[in-house]
């Protein structure tokens, strides 16, 4: 047993003596051999190529690629009202430069439609200007021309004349849910164009006060100055709607931010380009939110509808028979579940096409038949 203890302790004496002298004489031996035993224990992950992520989902790359060139910037001027005393002699030693108005300026940004040079944007971003230049993301530039606005809901159509215009894709807004990816292109602040991205935080948004005709898509994209009338896609690079405007303590992005959807934007679009404005009916009656308190009122057990709570004096509404205190629950077939969608379902109806409306006046429905009017035109902000 002895024998075979001093074997033992000589062969390990024996070893490590030539560890020593391998690591002082050629340390790389052992090092490719710990190496190589680290890679056959621990697998080695190598990160995916930019195209493969894109490919997986991790990046919008090619929503982004495939939108950006049909978004512009939009730059706007308008002449400085002249000071009718600005030739006075007097008036000039006192005032100098003053007497004459800087011209005023603007930005903003659209989105190119159709290979024809139309392009939609919203109508706060045009209105009131002198000469309107747009710019494309490849640099070129050109005077844009107003085909048509609608101040009711805030939009407006253009149109340039370059060839081989990039356009976007138009999606179908009505399948967004809450919580889908979406992007934001503009130019905020003038500083170039930029993306942004976020998710759906809200739909069908209304009564914020910003237009006639609500029914905004809020997200938490980041839309700052700048970035109005410009596009928010979804995640295949489709429109989706027209950044409009957002809320904010401080005049920048608060991570609240409106657009109008493209269902809508492709309604004004197409009547613009088709009569040259925006027609929509009219029937002259006050309506207001069901509450509780009006329901017990009026003594009725609906829940949902638009209570009626003034009626024009020889309006379409009066002549159909509406009365003050009639809940509309429905218009030319459509349901109607608060204010804004009885305004949107009224402003939809032709003028001087009969329409019918389903009412409940004190707990009993009725069916009553109107001919809209057109509506008028708002007055100028």
């Amino acid at each position: 047993m002895k024998r075979y203890w001093l074997f033992f302790s000589q062969s390990v004496t024996l070893l490590l003596a030539l560890w020593f002298v391998v690591g002082t004489l050629r340390p790389q031996w052992l090092e490719s051999g710990q190496r190589q035993a680290a890679q056959a224990v621990v697998p080695v992950l190598e990160s995916a190529s930019p195209a493969a992520a894109a490919a997986a989902g991790s990046s919008y790359r090619n929503a982004a690629q495939a939108a950006a060139p049909a978004v512009v910037s939009i730059s706007t001027s308008k002449a400085p009202a002249r000071n009718p005393y600005a030739n006075d002699p007097w008036f000039r030693f006192f005032y100098g430069d003053q007497a004459e108005s800087q011209p005023q300026t603007g930005l903003g940004s659209g989105v190119i439609v159709s290979p024809a040079g139309y392009l939609l944007t919203n109508h706060h971003v045009i209105a009131d200007a002198d000469e309107i230049e747009v710019q494309l993301s490849d640099g070129r530039k050109a005077p844009g021309r107003i085909i048509g606005t609608d101040p009711e809901t805030d939009l407006a159509v253009l149109k340039i004349d370059l060839e081989r215009l990039p356009t976007i894709t138009l999606g179908d807004s009505e399948q967004l849910a809450v919580g889908d990816v979406v992007l934001a292109i503009g130019n905020p602040f003038g500083v170039g164009q930029t993306v942004t991205s976020g998710i759906v935080s809200a739909l069908g948004r209304n009564q914020l006060g910003i237009n006639t005709f609500e029914n905004f898509i809020q997200t938490d994209a980041a839309i700052n100055p700048g970035n109005s009338g410009g596009a928010l896609v979804d995640a295949q690079g489709r429109l989706m709607g027209i950044n409009t405007a957002i809320y904010s303590r401080s005049g920048g992005s608060m991570g609240i931010g409106f657009a109008i959807p493209t269902s809508s934007a492709r309604q004004v679009m197409e009547a613009i380009l088709r009569d040259g404005k925006v027609t929509r009916g009219w029937i002259g009656v006050e309506p207001q939110a069901l509450t509780p308190e009006l329901a017990a009122y009026f003594d009725t057990e609906l829940r949902e509808g638009v209570m009626i709570t003034g009626v024009l004096q020889n309006g379409p509404a009066a002549r159909a028979g509406l009365r003050p205190g009639d809940v509309i629950v429905s218009v030319a077939e459509q349901p109607v579940r608060n204010v804004a969608g009885l305004l949107a379902a009224v402003a939809a109806l032709p003028p001087g096409k009969p329409a019918r409306l389903e009412v409940v006046r004190r707990n009993a429905q009725q069916q009553l038949q109107v001919v809209p009017e057109q509506r008028k035109a708002p007055s100028p902000r």
